[in-house]
C-alpha cells in the first residue's frame, strides 16, 4: 500500500463502498506505513473482516484467509507435508541405490510441502492481504506460532530450516473477545475497536449498498435496530443483519415497517430463540420509539 497520506486511504475505502471513520483510516495508514498488523476487535458483523477484503480489492492482491478455530494448530495454519506422495517417492526410490540422507533430502524438500495461509502468504513473491480471522476463537498456545511471523516475518521449519518471508504481507487480525488475546501479541499491532454503528452511519451504509431502497423504510429499519441493540439480547443483530432484512424487506415491495411484518420477518434479524421472544415481549414498544404502525390497516 503506498499511500500519501490518510485522505488517500478514505478515498479508496470509499470506492469499495467502505464508509469508514477517521480512526479507521488513521488506523490502516500507520499499519502500512509501520509494516505492523491491524488487530480490530468488536462484536460480530460490524465490518472487521470487510476491511481486509476491501484492503486486497485495492492493492489488487490475493486475499489469503486463515479462519481460526479451537483446536487449531500448525497443520492447519503454517504447514505439513504431503504423506502420500513421500511414501510414494520412497517407494519409488527403493529399487535405486540412495543413501538415507539423500532419501530424507528428497521427500522433505518444497515439492512435498503444503503450505497453509501463514506459510503461503509470506513465501510468495507477490504481495497479499493475510486475514487472520477471529483469532480469540483459537487456543492460546496458537498465537505463540504467530509472534515468530509478526516480529521477524519467519516460519521455522524443522525440515527445512528457517523460511523468511519473499515479501511481507498485510496482516489483518480480527477478534470478537471471546477471550482475551496476549500482550505479546497486542504489542506488535496496530489497534481499533469498530463498534455497532450510529443511526446516521448505519443508515448511510444502507443507502449506500442499497441505493434504491425507499428512504422512509431505511429509517425505519435503522432506527428499528438501534433500539433493538439497546435489550439485553444473547447476540444483536450486526450490519450485516441490518441489510439482509433491508433487502428481504425491498423484495416484497415493502415501502415501511409495519407490525406484522416485522413480526414475521425477525428471523432474519435475530437468531437466536431466546432473543426472538425477548423482542417479541418488548416489540410493541420498540415500535412506538420507532413511530411503526402497531396494525395492518383494514
Amino acid at each position: 500500500m503506498n499511500w500519501k497520506n490518510v485522505d488517500q486511504v478514505r478515498e479508496d475505502l470509499v470506492k469499495q463502498d467502505y464508509l469508514s471513520t477517521d480512526s479507521i483510516d488513521l488506523a490502516i495508514y500507520l499499519s502500512s506505513k509501520l509494516n505492523k498488523p491491524l488487530l480490530i476487535e468488536g462484536p460480530p458483523g460490524v465490518g472487521k473482516t470487510e476491511i481486509a477484503k476491501c484492503l486486497a480489492n485495492i492493492a489488487d492482491v490475493d486475499l489469503i484467509r486463515l479462519q481460526c478455530y479451537e483446536g487449531l494448530g500448525a497443520e492447519h495454519a503454517i504447514y505439513e507435508w504431503n504423506y502420500q506422495s513421500q511414501l510414494l517417492a520412497l517407494r519409488l526410490m527403493e529399487s535405486q541405490d540412495n543413501s538415507i540422507e539423500e532419501k530424507e533430502s528428497h521427500i522433505f524438500s518444497d515439492k512435498y510441502l503444503l503450505k497453509r495461509p501463514l506459510l503461503q502468504s509470506i513465501s510468495s513473491s507477490k504481495s497479499s492481504v493475510l486475514l487472520i480471522d477471529e483469532l480469540d476463537r483459537a487456543d492460546e498456545e496458537f498465537e505463540s506460532y504467530l509472534l515468530e511471523i509478526l516480529s521477524d516475518w519467519q516460519i521455522s521449519v524443522p525440515e527445512l530450516g528457517t523460511i523468511k518471508a519473499k515479501t511481507i504481507p498485510t496482516v489483518i487480525i480480527t477478534s470478537n473477545r471471546t477471550r482475551d488475546l496476549s500482550e505479546a501479541l497486542r504489542r506488535r499491532c496496530i489497534y481499533i475497536w469498530i463498534d455497532y454503528p450510529e443511526f446516521e452511519k448505519e443508515l448511510a451504509i444502507l443507502q449506500t449498498k442499497m441505493p434504491n431502497i425507499n428512504k422512509e423504510l431505511a429509517e425505519q429499519i435503522c432506527l428499528f435496530m438501534k433500539e433493538l441493540r439497546q435489550l439485553q439480547l444473547k447476540k444483536s443483530p450486526s450490519i450485516s443483519e441490518t441489510l439482509d432484512w433491508a433487502f428481504a424487506l425491498s423484495e416484497l415491495h415493502f415501502d415501511h415497517l409495519e407490525k406484522q411484518i416485522v413480526e414475521d420477518t425477525l428471523g432474519i434479524v435475530l437468531k437466536d430463540w431466546q432473543d426472538l421472544r425477548e423482542s417479541q415481549d418488548s416489540l410493541s414498544e420498540l415500535l412506538d420509539r420507532v413511530g411503526v404502525v402497531q396494525k395492518l390497516p383494514s
